[in-house]
């Protein structure tokens, strides 16, 4: 079979031979001192590590149906390990616990519960993260420095993490090793400076491998040349001579299976690792260049398998890890084939390579574990949580001091409660939005617009706000918003309503409940929502519903504008009802001064209300094509613009008149001597009415289609003043021919 053929079969296996070899042994030689190096962290034996590195590249592998995760046993468990060891008494009872939790992965997967880490807040997850950077930290000291003590006492982790401290610190310094101190420093110098050197071109030398080769020869160097430096025995790796494959397996015990801590550690990984699986997961395919989408179930079903089969064989738990899945990624994987390849490398290694591995000076691996612990709990991340504010750092921060002080399931529990907390008491300020809705006296009505759910949670900030309102307010409260209202806030709103409000003479009324309440026989419900537009036919009808709804701004009886603007959604599909025209010195909502949703109003603006032939050609358009039935010419009072033009035409009468006062004075409606200071606002306010009538005419006059349908009666044709004081609009009649009028009187 030739290389085209083998590209061929590839393609249809969904394989790349090319790609995906190459980027199996670059992740094998960054895989191997980390299982290494992490079971080293979790207090297991070494060869625990590579056992779950061989069962999280061959059999989750071939489980899992993501292209590039690449699985093994990783960093965010090794502190459950670490407390679990201890604790359960023995590594065969824990080796129980993660065959459990193995199953429990399982289940969690047939359930569909893949979801799970989109529950979980983010400032808890990192605290988690932060947490297991310090315990990564604590641990792996001893062994960079050389400490050489009794291994129970070197990795206790007591739930006090600090009982004992200045013990063990006088003890530290008074027994570390130099050559230890030495490969520690110089292991993290590399790792550290690595891509500000030629050695980042070393691509299938990763810098976690490259100084496990570095730790291994210097030490040998350190054996011929500087032999107090050298390091042996309990500051090697230790793996048992292989001498036939079965020898590599711990059987776990199973008489510990009623025993209640095994249950807990067994959910405790189950839970934690599922976690860690989904998020590192969705940072993969992320990180994919295919942005191929890996089913989030299926990974734990396969994570589950791995773990039941770690837990029986004698490794240690077992996660999609990012770091070796970002290193897939970048060497170019194209399938599982290299993930295959790396666990079968590992195999290998354990099988054939095991005196080799011995070599290895703890101090190397425990640099690396010291990286990542520090890159997991670095002050950037705490400045970082900081800087979103306390909401955000404080969960944070608890998950961090609790895990450190009880362990790690505990911990992330303690953090979560306090973020519910703050969510809690972010519902508690949030069940509505407060708005005076009366321009005029703004203590006098009040609009409580009920959030989009209201539940129990909300009752004392709603009892709260009721209750301290003064005698003499009217209360509206708004549900049209609100999807679901729990009986409880009825019950309260029911009671408010025949007990308080009553006593203390305050209006209340409910508006926009659903038919779905169960109390709604109880409550008197104000339904003053808009009126239908299928009744707003006629122009007469449209100015009723103009001028009552005007009405409703005035006594604070608005309906929803968030209700209004979502059931006219899709107003582009529905006829304006009218075509406004006001001053451009008036800049006051117009929807909510008369009450009207998104779309029911074409504004115009032009200084002063005078029209001219091209506004008047757009009225035209906006009553022809967009079919608006009603013309309104709008003014306010007080005018800026007309007074400023009046009081510079006072001040220079021989002056050129501002264009504002053009019409007027060619109809002589005043003479300079007419008007004072005295006046000044008075004889605006006239003159703002007779540019309305002005431009009322003008429209008859010079537009003959507009003249036709109005006399017709098809589009009508009102002014309206505007009052800024009171917020009242006075609208005029509509225009009306002498013939209809007739014709009327003659009804």
């Amino acid at each position: 079979m030739d290389k085209k053929q083998i590209g061929v079969l590839g393609q249809k296996l969904g394989i790349n031979p090319s790609k995906d070899i190459p980027s199996g042994i670059v992740v094998f030689l960054v895989a191997l001192p980390l299982c290494l190096g992490i079971a080293l962290a979790s207090g297991a034996p070494l060869i625990s590590g590579l056992i779950s590195g061989m069962i999280g590249g061959i059999v989750v592998g071939l489980m899992s149906r993501s292209h590039t995760s690449v699985s093994g046993p990783a960093a965010s468990l090794s502190a459950v390990v670490l407390v679990a060891i201890q604790l359960l008494g023995s590594f065969q009872v824990f080796l129980l616990a993660l065959l459990i939790g193995g199953l429990i992965q399982i289940i969690l997967g047939l359930l569909k519960a893949g979801r799970i880490a989109d529950y979980i807040p983010t400032n808890i997850i990192k605290g988690l993260l932060a947490a297991i950077g310090l315990i990564l930290v604590f641990s792996q000291l001893p062994y960079a420095l050389g400490v050489e003590l009794d291994k129970s006492r070197l990795l206790n982790y007591s739930q006090d993490v600090f009982t004992g401290l200045q013990e063990r610190i006088l003890l530290v310094f008074t027994s570390m090793e130099p050559g230890a101190i030495l490969l520690s420093l110089v292991s993290l110098g590399i790792m550290v400076f690595w891509d500000r050197t030629p050695l980042k071109h070393l691509k299938l030398f990763p810098p976690s491998l490259f100084v496990v080769i570095l730790g291994v020869l210097l030490n040998q160097l350190f054996k011929f040349f500087i032999p107090t430096l050298f390091l042996d025995g309990v500051h090697l790796v230790s793996i048992p001579e292989i001498s036939h494959f079965g020898s590599l397996f711990t059987i776990p015990d199973f008489a510990a299976i009623k025993d209640r801590k095994v249950w807990t550690y067994a959910f405790t990984i189950a839970i934690i690792g599922s976690i860690a699986t989904l998020l590192n997961l969705e940072a993969t395919d992320n990180l994919d260049p295919h942005k191929r989408r890996s089913p989030p179930n299926q990974e734990l079903v396969a994570q589950g398998i791995g773990n039941t089969l770690s837990g029986l064989l004698g490794g240690i738990p077992i996660t999609s890890v990012i770091v070796r899945s970002s290193v897939n990624i970048e060497a170019g994987a194209e399938s599982k084939l290299s993930t295959l390849i790396h666990g079968s490398l590992l195999m290998v290694s354990v099988l054939f390579l095991s005196n080799i591995i011995n070599l290895i000076p703890l101090a190397s691996l425990a640099a690396i574990l010291l990286l990542v612990g520090y890159k997991l709990t670095s002050f950037h991340i705490i400045r970082q949580m900081f800087q979103k504010g306390w909401v955000q750092f404080l969960p944070f921060a608890v998950t961090v001091i609790a895990i450190l002080m009880t362990d790690v399931l505990l911990g992330v529990m303690i953090g979560s409660a306090v973020s519910v907390f703050f969510l809690l008491r972010s519902n508690f300020y949030n069940p509505y939005y407060i708005e005076a809705t009366n321009p005029a006296n703004k203590n006098k009505t009040v609009r409580l617009e009920l959030s989009n759910e209201v539940s129990f949670l909300n009752k004392p900030a709603i009892k709260s706000t009721l209750w301290n309102l003064p005698k003499g307010t009217k209360v509206i409260i708004d549900a049209s918003f609100s999807s679901y209202i729990e009986p409880d806030i009825l019950e309260i709103f029911e009671d408010y309503k025949h007990t308080f409000a009553k006593e203390n003479n305050i209006e209340f009324s409910i508006i926009g409940l659903g038919e779905n309440y169960s109390l709604r026989k109880k409550i008197k419900i104000d339904r003053k929502n808009s009126q239908d537009r299928n009744d707003l036919k006629t122009p007469q009808k449209i100015l009723n519903f103009l001028e009552e709804g005007n009405k409703r701004y005035i006594d604070g009886d608005l309906v929803s504008r968030r209700f209004q603007n979502k059931k006219l959604k899709d107003f582009i599909k529905d006829a304006p009802l009218a075509v406004v025209v006001n001053c451009i010195d008036m800049r006051e909502p117009l929807n909510m001064l008369m009450n009207t949703g998104i779309g029911d109003l074409i504004p115009l603006k032009v200084a002063a209300n005078i029209l001219d032939k091209h506004l008047i050609e757009t009225i035209e358009i906006s009553c022809r094509k967009q079919h608006a039935k009603l013309i309104l010419i709008m003014g306010n009072t007080p005018n800026k613009l007309v007074v400023a033009a009046l009081k510079n035409f006072v001040e220079s009468p021989n002056a050129s008149a501002s264009t504002l006062l053009t019409p007027s004075l060619e109809a002589k409606l005043f003479h300079p001597k007419d008007i004072s200071p005295a006046n000044l606002k008075e004889w605006s306010d006239r003159l703002t009415r007779w540019n309305l009538d002005y431009s009322k005419a003008l429209i008859l006059a010079s537009n003959p289609y507009l003249n036709s349908e109005i006399k017709k009666g098809n589009i009508g044709l009102c002014s309206a003043l505007f009052n800024r004081q009171t917020g009242r609009i006075e609208f005029s009649s509509l225009y009306m021919h002498e013939s209809l009028s007739n014709n009327n009187s003659l009804n």
